[in-house]
């Protein structure tokens, strides 16, 4: 049986801190970065999309 639920990503500003929150049924995971860390994140998410794109278009037979 598969499980249906629905996901959310919130990403919030705080006093010194970008507070990512991801919500997958009843339960949630809440990240707190600091501005560098936010960053580096934001940088590693652009390239693993990228990458997974291109993996998309090439075919193996």
């Amino acid at each position: 049986m598969v499980r249906d639920f629905e996901r959310k990503i919130d990403v919030e500003i705080e006093r010194s801190r970008i507070r990512v929150t991801i919500f997958h049924g009843e339960d949630e995971e809440v990240v707190k970065l600091n501005l560098e860390e936010a960053e580096e994140f934001a940088d590693k998410l652009v390239q693993a999309i990228e990458d997974y794109s291109q993996r998309k278009q090439i075919r193996i037979d």
